[in-house]
């Protein structure tokens, strides 16, 4: 047996989408699966040299890569109407951040999508880099003036007393008429060749597949990387962002995708991208 080394996040969405492969209900013939856990920040850094064969990533870094990784059709995180928020304790509204020109806002990561849209928006605002899971604390003590949300942070924001000033994804479906707003990816290495790109598509479609016909257990090993949420919410979250785009991103996605990569060139954050392959 060869083994096959898969990075993805630890976190519900992507343990959700990886479950058929963890249950061995779901394999590639040939190779045994190691899950590489790794935040999403990290990953992006190890897809820049190419380290593992197949890997999540974010969307922002994907311009960084696109000579080493293919994207796969399957197994992109992506917004239907939502995505990363603009949290503060301190603030109501953008328009009261914007005013303070002492205003810092905490971001979860250089290449993270979220950070590409900040800037893309709110770039004349100072951000900082913290670890995404520190970023609530930071605003609610007062060591930055606002947070910008990722994974479960995006639902449970309320349950902290914040007050949330913008939206990436309503920004994202009214700038774009309505596509899914593009956050993750997973890819496979060009070396890997093209047939084993299309079996690994087609094996995490089959794992995200037994996820959902296995809801309840997939669910429960899923919250193993939910960070105190319970059952309902660590569904609702599952559910935002492993979807329909997440099993085939069809022309939406890759339209979105498209529009993202422009985005982020006009605005001299990515370098530019030429056309999209997805396998």
């Amino acid at each position: 047996m060869n083994l096959l080394k898969i990075g993805h996040s630890p976190d519900p969405d992507d343990a959700f989408m990886f479950y058929g492969f963890a249950a061995k209900k779901v394999t590639i013939p040939g190779y045994e699966i190691d899950h590489v856990l790794d935040d999403i920040q990290s990953l992006n850094v190890r897809a820049m040299t190419g380290e593992l064969p197949v890997t999540a990533i974010s969307a922002h870094a994907y311009p960084y890569v696109a000579d080493k990784y293919w994207i796969m059709k399957t197994g992109a995180s992506m917004g239907e109407g939502y995505g990363p928020i603009i949290v503060s304790k301190k603030y109501k509204t953008m328009v009261e951040l914007e005013a303070d020109p002492n205003a810092v806002i905490a971001q979860p990561g250089k290449l993270t999508t979220a950070n590409l849209l900040l800037r893309a928006w709110f770039g004349h605002i100072r951000s900082v880099e913290m670890a995404f899971d520190t970023i609530i604390d930071a605003v609610l003590e007062g060591k930055v003036s606002a947070g910008l949300l990722i994974h479960e942070g995006q639902i449970t924001w309320q349950d902290h007393g914040l007050n949330k000033l913008a939206d990436f994804g309503e920004i994202w479906r009214d700038q774009t008429g309505g596509l899914p707003l593009p956050l993750g990816l997973d890819c496979v290495r060009k070396d890997m060749g093209e047939e084993m790109a299309r079996k690994v598509s087609q094996a995490l479609r089959d794992s995200i597949k037994a996820a959902y016909d296995n809801e309840k257990e997939s669910v429960e090993y899923a919250l193993q990387w939910g960070r105190g949420i319970d059952h309902p919410t660590g569904a609702k979250f599952v559910k935002m962002y492993v979807n329909d785009v997440t099993i085939d991103m069809g022309e939406r996605g890759k339209k979105a995708l498209e529009f993202l990569f422009r985005l982020g060139t006009e605005k001299r954050i990515v370098p530019a991208v030429g056309a999209i392959e997805l396998y």
